[in-house]
């Protein structure tokens, strides 16, 4: 079963929940083949009833000790432009479709999510381009995310100071 999960990390961000729930869509995902929709709603207000999208499979919930789970079982991540949501799905080698929280001020989530669309590893939005977003998004054009090597910084630290 294609399944979408929707990450908000720690944080209440009910306009990503509202705009991921509505009819329009969970129809666009639906011609998606997506069929299950599984949300991680934090600190929101909104922790919506599983069936208030009839039309898919929904499950919701605000915390888990770990969405690792969550983060294997899905076909696309859909998530807040948190950094620590953003890797973690990056390095579980996820498709990920990022909805900037326009409403904030200063907005540091916005160049993060433009740098890691620039080098084509994911795709992002706001909540009022998400339906056509999902209706024409090609995922086919993103690239893996390769975490760091720490330990190639830190053999070249130890032969850049001369420790060895």
């Amino acid at each position: 079963m294609k399944t979408v999960f929707v990450t908000v990390g720690t944080t209440s961000f009910d306009e990503l929940i509202e705009s991921v729930t509505c009819p329009e869509t969970v129809q666009a995902l639906k011609a998606r083949g997506y069929e299950r929709l599984v949300l991680q709603v934090g600190r929101g207000s909104l922790l919506p009833a599983a069936d208030r999208c009839p039309h898919v499979r929904l499950e919701a919930y605000r915390f888990k000790g770990s969405i690792a789970e969550d983060l294997k079982q899905a076909d696309l991540v859909i998530s807040h432009a948190g950094a620590g949501s953003c890797l973690e799905a990056l390095c579980a080698g996820k498709s990920l479709l990022v909805v900037v929280n326009d409403k904030l001020m200063n907005n540091h989530q916005l160049e993060m999510a433009r740098q890691l669309h620039m080098d084509s590893h994911l795709l992002y939005c706001t909540c009022s381009t998400l339906i056509e977003t999902l209706r024409t998004m090609d995922l086919s054009v993103l690239q893996p995310f390769l975490p760091g090597q720490p330990k190639n910084f830190a053999n070249f630290l130890d032969r850049a100071l001369g420790v060895q």
